[in-house]
């Protein structure tokens, strides 16, 4: 094997290297908001078990509650608290639909913008969808791949003065906590598991 052999075989193993280096930096780069909204958009439909904390500055313990959440792609989101009563929340396209003790209300989202926003910025997330988060939020986003953080603030004053920020964490296409600052200091906590569709009840 001649010199010029030798040469040209430690150039190629320098290149490979240089190039799986490049590679996973590449790969690295690619993590960003529009990656994690490929990831979430990937979820047609999903149903979880939630349990949410509810911080007051009125109250000294935590307020807790429990239900099952389920969602269905594009745009059907619906919370059903099991304990400490019974209540459903459905958001259906444009309309959001309240029931608790027996009564039921209908809210069209077009005369409350403020609470569209909001409910938006969960929905929209869920379906990866980009452009209705910019609508409504300065959206960023920390961590990783497989630990990330995504941080929502109202672009809107009136929107803000409810809720000032939504942070939403997760691993990859599944979101686990729900965070919820509203604009007058009180703070919400909502951790979600995952429940398969085969033993989900019907």
């Amino acid at each position: 094997m001649n010199i010029d052999h030798l040469r040209r075989r430690a150039l190629a193993t320098v290149l490979v290297a240089f190039g799986v280096l490049l590679g996973g930096t590449a790969q690295a780069q690619d993590w960003g908001i529009d990656a994690l909204m490929q990831l979430l958009a990937q979820n047609k439909s999903s149903r979880a078990t939630f349990v949410e904390q509810k911080y007051l500055s009125a109250v000294e313990a935590p307020l807790e509650s429990s239900g099952e959440l389920v969602y269905e792609a594009p745009d059907r989101l619906e919370k059903r608290t099991l304990k400490p009563s019974l209540e459903s929340l459905v958001l259906d396209k444009d309309v959001l639909l309240l029931e608790r003790k027996g009564r039921k209300r209908s809210i069209p989202l077009q005369s409350y913008p403020e609470v569209g926003a909001f409910v938006e910025s969960i929905r929209a997330t869920l379906a990866g969808d980009r452009n209705a988060l910019d609508q409504n939020y300065q959206v960023a986003l920390e961590g990783k791949r497989d630990r990330w953080h995504l941080l929502l603030r109202p672009l809107q004053a009136k929107a803000a003065a409810m809720v000032s920020q939504v942070k939403l964490s997760g691993e990859r296409e599944r979101v686990d906590t729900i965070e919820i600052l509203q604009g007058n200091g009180d703070r919400s906590v909502m951790t979600i598991t995952p429940v398969s569709t085969s033993s989900s009840p019907r």
